[in-house]
């Protein structure tokens, strides 16, 4: 009886069943111990069961083809079953996370992957809403890559595929090795479709050391041929004796190398064209390669491969050879091909030297010409994420034509859009690092580059390390291109970035004003690229504490932007965007602050994804209008939120977390959670101290600092922080800048603290007298300096003119909503603390 006849469990379609799974193995033969041992383990265990390779690392003994087997199989058990490709684990969380709407659970979109991921894999442990489900990770290497993803205990099932068997210490093992004679010759009869006797079957199974992989790749080669078994043994022993007389490479068993050299020898003969194919597909890596890749690449510049290209049809034929002779594997829905990494492996060890190189050289310029293009439209990230893959097992780093340089470029700038700040970093270093052998440091490519990477070490937070390349790379750009070339008019952007990192706003301010000036008169006023000067502009008009002109600008650009047909991709809009809400938030009508961060937040998480930066920066300075708004609670969910991401995804040392756990800190305090308050405000000082250095935002963290410090009634060492603060911000920005303003208006409640009643009166006419020049009588922080001078007044004994005082700042007050937070604050003869949220530079 066949093996594969065993009785089978009912065969109806679990209600979800994952789009990934391969489709079934109509040659799939025997397996039925261990198919039973699986089966066995897998309902008598909690744990995941595990499926390693036990042939000392190598490829070839079915473990993928079992775990298909055992789902199809078994498919009437499950109500879910799920294919986790896991060789690259930086893809499960997103593979698991669109499960979660099958399981009416938040999409990623809405949560981000993360979080997404782990909601799903908390469903699963509870067996809500699904009981019987089956999770398959396929080819997962390192248990810890993997395993913060995989369900632990619940009601379902894990399968797991890999060659590492450090597995056996996480869960309940199933050795795979080879197939028993018996199999292999039921495997043979079944795909050859005839009766082979049983002698013959067994001497090529015998051959072939009774490897799964070898074994199909001879019954497919006998299948095309028309080959006897006798004869295919012949060839084999051929084929061995040649191999071993070469001195051929030993690290793969023979009867594997023999076998694909027979197949690979027919398609030869048959269709070279295929062979050729065969032989270029080995150097991508072993994931799926997007068909894309080859139907863009007639033009790429190859030339082996062009002869294949240039004909549609051939170049079809050339696929389906292989196919049929199971060297690949077609997805033609996916529209990949795929090629087994052993094969991949043999194929290339095959090839002299000079033949790897050309064809490596191939795979460059199909790579490239298979680049989807413009790596700031957000519709191409999933192509560009497809091709991530192959980059370094095809070389790519080392590759010096311009075409592909070009390539890398854009690599590095699809990372840097998606926020995948390591790995466009390592990319652009490993890059570079290959091109100045050879073309040096100015050469036009490599500048390009350069700049790039440092727009990338910027938004890490490796502000010293970018400014000086920016630096270098900005003087070697107006000696090689030229003051109005493109990319140097892009890398003066940089250069003012890097000024505002060091704290130098004026300076900043004016790089971005001749910056304007050039890009005005190279591409138009209303250009994309000067729009982007605008925006930049309006950022140094805030920092300037010069909210008008910088409300002007951010209203101006993101009318400009949200108004073009073309030339403005999502990441600028949303840019503009969110400075709108901010700027509108420091202008200090906080519900309109809410209103445009609302839309920019909801933007943000619709085109760019929940957890995409500018998003993240979105929802944080949402959550800081609505605190200063008074919706209290809702702000803190959000920042609360918001912080847990950023810290999780980019770390507690990037910009943004940092200014993020400082708004968070801000609002534990406003809610009177103050030692939590106070711990999350040393933490964030301290960060800055280190990043940041003596930077404005350092010394304006010791005002929240020094605020939690008063509430716990130690004024005194209050004010040592709020002197420090404002001594180091007058010496960073000059006495007349808001930052300043708020510092000295927080020293003079200190002195009040402490009963120093006169001295906190003229500190507090000092303060008022320069916020009015500053800003005007309106303006807030000039009305809350106000209401402070009238309680120092009343206080040193003068309550006629702290009451004439405080009801001319009520009537000021007026034009402001009755229920505006610091209005309220005014009417209940409070003194107002100032704190301190950085911005995103």
């Amino acid at each position: 009886m066949d093996q594969q006849a065993a009785p089978q469990e009912p065969f109806q379609m679990p209600a979800i069943w994952g789009k990934r799974i391969p489709g079934r193995n109509k040659h799939f033969t025997g397996r039925q111990n261990l198919l039973d041992q699986l089966r066995t383990s897998i309902t008598s265990t909690a744990k995941a069961a595990v499926v390693p390779q036990s042939l000392q690392g190598l490829g070839g003994v079915g473990k993928t083809q079992l775990a298909i087997e055992y789902a199809w199989r078994y498919r009437g058990s499950y109500d879910l079953v799920w294919w986790v490709p896991a060789d690259h684990p930086m893809l499960v969380p997103s593979t698991l996370a669109t499960l979660a709407e099958d399981l009416k659970l938040r999409p990623a979109n809405s949560v981000g992957i993360e979080e997404a991921a782990a909601s799903v894999r908390d469903a699963l442990q509870r067996g809500d809403p699904v009981e019987r489900w089956l999770l398959i990770f396929d080819n997962a290497d390192e248990p810890e890559d993997i395993r913060d993803f995989i369900p632990e205990g619940g009601p379902g099932h894990v399968l797991i595929t890999s060659r590492n068997s450090r597995w056996s210490g996480v869960a309940e093992t199933v050795p795979v090795d080879v197939f028993s004679t018996e199999e292999s010759v039921a495997f043979l009869r079944k795909r050859l479709r005839k009766e082979v006797p049983q002698k013959e079957a067994e001497h090529l199974a015998g051959k072939l050391g009774d490897l799964p992989l070898a074994l199909e790749q001879a019954a497919a080669l006998q299948v095309m041929t028309g080959m006897s078994t006798e004869e295919y043994v012949e060839q084999l022993a051929l084929q061995a004796r040649d191999l071993l007389e070469l001195g051929k490479s030993t690290e793969y068993p023979l009867s594997m190398t023999v076998a694909w050299q027979l197949s690979v020898n027919e398609i030869e003969k048959r269709l070279p064209e295929a062979a050729t194919m065969l032989r270029c597909l080995a150097f991508f890596g072993p994931d799926p390669i997007p068909s894309a890749a080859f139907r863009r690449g007639s033009k790429s510049g190859v030339k082996l491969m062009a002869p294949i290209l240039a004909k549609p049809v051939l170049m079809a034929q050339a696929f389906g050879e292989l196919n049929r002779f199971a060297l690949v594997k077609i997805e033609k829905e996916a529209g990949t091909v795929q090629v087994h990494r052993l094969v991949q492996a043999l194929l290339r060890d095959s090839l002299d030297p000079n033949s790897r190189e050309e064809y490596k050289h191939e795979v460059h310029l199909l790579l490239a010409s298979g680049s989807p293009g413009d790596p700031e439209d957000t519709a191409n990230w999933p192509h560009y994420a497809d091709l991530i893959p192959h980059l370094r097992p095809a070389g790519v780093v080392e590759c010096a034509d311009r075409e592909v340089q070009r390539f890398a470029i854009d690599i590095t700038r699809y990372l840097f859009q998606v926020a995948s700040y390591s790995s466009a970093r390592r990319f652009a270093e490993d890059f570079l690092g290959h091109w100045t052998k050879i073309y040096k440091e100015k050469d036009e490519n490599v500048l390009r580059l350069r700049r790039h990477l440092g727009n990338v070490m910027w938004q890490a937070g490796a502000f010293e390390g970018s400014r000086e390349l920016n630096e270098q790379t900005f003087d070697h750009m107006r000696e090689v291109f030229g003051e109005k070339h493109e990319e140097t008019l892009r890398i003066r952007l940089a250069v003012a970035a890097d000024l505002r990192a060091k704290g130098m706003f004026q300076e900043a301010f004016e790089q971005d004003t001749e910056s304007l000036k050039l890009h005005e008169e190279v591409f138009g006023r209303a250009a994309p690229a000067t729009l982007r000067v605008l925006n930049n502009l309006a950022l140094d008009h805030l920092l300037l504490s010069q909210f008008e002109s910088a409300l002007d600008l951010a209203q101006l650009v993101y009318i400009e932007q949200s108004s073009a047909k073309s030339g403005i991709s999502k990441w600028d809009l949303q840019t503009s965007w969110n400075a709108l809400a901010r700027t509108v938030m420091l202008y200090g009508d906080h519900d309109q602050a809410c209103d445009v961060g609302e839309e920019a937040y909801a933007h943000g998480r619709s085109e760019l994804g929940i957890e995409h930066p500018l998003t993240l920066v979105a929802a944080r300075d949402l959550s800081i209008a609505r605190r200063r708004r008074g919706d209290l609670d809702e702000a803190l969910e959000l920042v609360e939120e918001t912080y847990t991401r950023l810290n999780k995804i980019f770390g507690a040392d990037n910009p943004e977390t940092m200014s993020t756990q400082v708004a968070f800190s801000n609002t534990l305090r406003q809610v009177g959670r103050t030692a939590e308050a106070m711990a999350m405000a040393q933490q964030a000082h301290a960060r800055y101290e280190q990043v940041f250095r003596d930077h404005p935002f350092t010394h304006g963290c010791l005002m929240n600092l020094a605020a939690l410090y008063r509430m716990r009634g130690d004024a005194d060492r209050a004010s040592k922080l709020d002197q420090q603060a404002y001594e180091g911000l007058k010496n960073r920005l000059g006495p007349k800048h808001g930052y300043v303003f708020g510092a000295l208006l927080n020293l003079d409640g200190d002195m009040a603290a402490l009963g120093n009643v006169a001295e906190a009166r003229r500190c507090g006419e000092v303060v008022l007298e320069q916020v009015r020049d500053f800003y005007g009588p309106d303006n807030l922080l000039t009305l809350s300096a106000a209401v402070n001078l009238a309680l120092d007044l009343d206080a040193d004994g003068q309550p006629e003119q702290a009451q004439a005082l405080y009801e001319n700042t009520m009537r000021r007050y007026e034009r402001y909503a009755g229920q505006h937070p610091e209005r309220i604050h005014a009417s209940q003869k409070r003194r107002f603390i100032r704190d301190f949220d950085p911005i995103s530079l």
